[in-house]
This record gives structure tokens, C-alpha cells and sequence, in this order.
């Protein structure tokens, strides 16, 4: 073989992957939301992490992260939010920590919110909160079942 041609095989060798990865389906992503696309029922997630508590957002003051909108109490947690969501957004989308270490989704109570391991986790009520604190296996359960929740039930990244 020619050096010409093994030098355009070996380019178009290296081609294919690119092609092939920029043709890839986008990642799913799974937030629970109401119709409109809201999360959090309207809370502010920045207020769970600094002022440890529930704080309900105006609606002037909403930022969208993946086709999901999330309100906040002052313009300050706004950005704060703009600068890294990944940290603020509601672990397991924002469903039952404890019925996603079960393999369902369910909707939260927002009174159930704690900080867990840096993130932000809700549940379906308060006694079920307290089932999902008694175990400490329960965090490690969810973040076993949580891709497989979102790849059976989420959307394409938008």
C-alpha cells in the first residue's frame, strides 16, 4: 500500500469517531416540574444552601436551566444559581429521594428539603423523610437507581 493511501486511510479512520460522536442523542435529563416547567414549586434552591430553609421565589426573578425555570428571592441568588445550577439543582430531579432509591418517581413535599451530601434532597413527606434518614444506604440506593429512572423516563437535553 501506497504511503498516499494508508495516510487517507488513516485520516478517515480518525473521522469516523467525530462523526459518529457529534450524531450521538443528546443526554436526558429528568426534573420534576409542574406544566409550565416549573421547579421546586416555585422555591428558590439557593436559599435551601444559605439560608437553610424554604424561601419561595418571585416570579421576576427566574432563570432557565435546561428548558427548566427556577425562581428566586433576590437577584443575588439568581446569579449565584446562573454561575453553577449543577450545585443548586434538586438532587434526583427533584422527585422522593427515597422512592428513587426504590425505583420510583413521586412527588415532595417541600418541608421534606435537607441538604444531603452537598445536595439538595426532597421527599414525599415528612415520615417518609424520616424512613429515608434511617438508612444510610438510602442516598447510595438512589444514586444507583437515578440513571436508570432518567434514561426510562427523561428527555432530551434542550
Amino acid at each position: 500500500m501506497s504511503f498516499r493511501k494508508t495516510l487517507c486511510l488513516v485520516a478517515a479512520t480518525a473521522v469516523v469517531p467525530v462523526v459518529l460522536a457529534s450524531q450521538a442523542p443528546p443526554p436526558k435529563h429528568l426534573v420534576n416540574t409542574d406544566k409550565s416547567g416549573l421547579a421546586l414549586q416555585g422555591y428558590d434552591p439557593v436559599a435551601f444552601f444559605t439560608l437553610n430553609r424554604a424561601a419561595e421565589g418571585k416570579p421576576e426573578l427566574a432563570a432557565t436551566h435546561r428548558g427548566v425555570t427556577y425562581r428566586f428571592v433576590s437577584a443575588e441568588h439568581k446569579a449565584t444559581f446562573e454561575r453553577a445550577p449543577e450545585k443548586y439543582e434538586p438532587a434526583f430531579g427533584g422527585y422522593c429521594a427515597y422512592g428513587v432509591s426504590q425505583g420510583g418517581l413521586f412527588e415532595v413535599d417541600i418541608r421534606t428539603a435537607q441538604i444531603v451530601g452537598g445536595r439538595l434532597v426532597l421527599n414525599k413527606n415528612l415520615r417518609v423523610k424520616e424512613m429515608f434518614d434511617q438508612d444510610r444506604e438510602n442516598p447510595r440506593m438512589a444514586d444507583r437507581e437515578w440513571p436508570k429512572l432518567v434514561q426510562r423516563h427523561g428527555k432530551g437535553a434542550e
